[in-house]
């Protein structure tokens, strides 16, 4: 290693800008090998960042396995991420160019959402088993994609759905006591996942040194940078699905497992809603997903909604900004709600209540416990990322699976096309497509900048 780049891993993130291109990879030999599996970080956040769950799992995976190498669009978040261990870690900002070097056997992958399958589709192929931050897909085209990688890889892979393992059990509570039948033989469901945020016009302006712009727009759409698109891209359907896919992800998740629909889905979708200002009425979402249209730079994901999934067997799931029951007697703004004949219960992370859970005897709490045993593969759940690791030297399915996520996010992007286009739709789950619709048809998909496009098979 020459002198400059040896200077660079020693130094501060400031004096890091300046010495090094946006092209760049820094390599630092790491401590001598162990057993520990090795493991490279893509994409962590950091101080200039709003979102850095990146950052949190990959030192959950750092303490289970030997991290090696870490790869972010900014080299302010690479470094800080790599001081955090010595300045010994291989720093790159391109993903591809960490896979041919370094070949991990474990990636961790924490980028915003429109990044999640290409770069956990490149991993697989490259022989890596995958740990990524929900939500993994961006359209259901992606998940059906992924979805197939992992079968032709045989590759572990575990979603960042950590209400499957931790949290108390409280979510595997409550799966296992409407799954028991204490509810009733049909539940529905009612899911709050909190209301988006209203802003913008936002200014433009010139990215900060050290951040590779283009990149991390990666296949969306180019834009001009502003600092909130970056930080907060949640709220821009380009990268993400505003709350329908963030907190969607976690309550939509469960909801289904616990319905029994965690490998299927909804026959008919309908909802009601509002976008932010910005969005005129009746705006092509489709034209501007395909650049043909524009919005003004501030948040467009719808920010107050209320959607209807029916099922093949009668149940509906709907999901809402905030829930209110129309006796006004129920309202809460975030958890899940199951109602059947015989009872209901409400969870969320801090709570679980309900009659049928202050009823339960010593001998029911025992069944009970057994029975997440049992939801969770036989063991004690409490460790998501310790399930990972474990399913990794298993070759077994982890409780995050792709499949079952695949499906929750089909729901996710099933509730965002119908705000888009306005009408109820038809969904057939077995065959993973609109019923006699092409404008939502269309929006299983997006179009792909050339330079950052991937392809599903080899």
């Amino acid at each position: 290693m020459n002198k400059s780049r040896r200077d660079f891993i020693k130094c501060s993130a400031a004096g890091a800008l300046a010495s090094l291109p946006l092209g760049w990879a820094a390599t630092a030999s790491a401590d001598g090998p162990d057993e520990k599996r090795t493991v490279a970080a893509i994409g962590v956040g950091g101080s200039r960042a709003a979102y850095s769950q990146g950052r949190f799992i990959a030192h959950k995976a750092a303490k289970l396995g030997r991290m090696i190498a870490v790869c972010d669009v900014d080299v302010v978040h690479s470094s800080e991420f790599n001081a955090s261990f010595g300045n010994k870690l291989a720093m790159y900002g391109d993903y591809r160019k960490l896979l041919e070097r370094e070949k991990p056997e474990i990636v961790t992958i924490g980028t915003p959402d429109h990044w999640h399958v290409p770069i956990a589709i490149a991993a697989m192929r490259a022989g890596c088993d995958v740990y990524c931050e929900k939500p993994l897909t961006l359209t259901i085209q992606e998940g059906i994609q992924i979805r197939q990688v992992v079968k032709e890889t045989g590759k572990v892979f575990q979603v960042g759905t950590q209400q499957r393992s931790e949290d108390e059990s409280r979510f595997l509570k409550a799966i296992a006591i409407v799954q028991s039948g204490r509810l009733g033989k049909r539940v529905n469901t009612h899911v709050a996942i909190g209301d988006a945020p209203v802003g913008g016009p936002f200014a433009t302006a010139e990215p900060p040194a050290g951040l590779n712009w283009d990149m991390w727009q990666g296949p969306a759409n180019a834009a001009d940078y502003s600092a909130e698109r970056r930080k907060d891209f949640r709220w821009y359907y380009d990268y993400s699905g505003g709350k329908m896919t963030d907190w969607g992800a976690h309550h939509i998740d469960i909801a289904q497992w616990a319905m029994g629909h965690d490998h299927t889905g909804p026959v008919r979708v309908s909802a009601t809603g509002k976008f932010t200002p910005l969005v005129p009425e009746k705006f092509d979402w489709i034209a501007y997903l395909e650049g043909r249209a524009t919005l003004p730079n501030g948040y467009h994901t719808a920010s107050q909604f209320a959607i209807t999934h029916e099922y093949a067997d009668g149940s509906v799931m709907t999901v809402h900004d905030h829930y209110r029951s129309a006796d006004g007697k129920t309202d809460f703004p975030n958890g899940i709600l199951f109602e059947g004949e015989e009872g209901r219960i409400f969870v969320n992370r801090e709570r679980l209540t309900g009659k049928p859970i202050e009823e339960l005897t010593k001998k029911d709490q025992a069944d009970l416990d057994e029975a997440v045993v049992k939801l969770y593969g036989g063991k004690q759940p409490g460790n998501h990322m310790k399930n990972f690791f474990d399913c990794v030297a298993s070759r077994g399915t982890p409780i995050s699976d792709v499949d079952t996520h695949h499906r929750t996010m089909t729901c996710c992007h099933l509730g965002n096309i119908a705000l888009m286009l306005g009408r109820e739709l038809k969904w057939d789950p077995d065959k993973e497509q609109f019923v006699g619709d092409e404008q939502a048809t269309a929006l299983m998909s997006r179009p792909r900048r050339k330079k950052y496009s991937w392809k599903a098979t080899t």
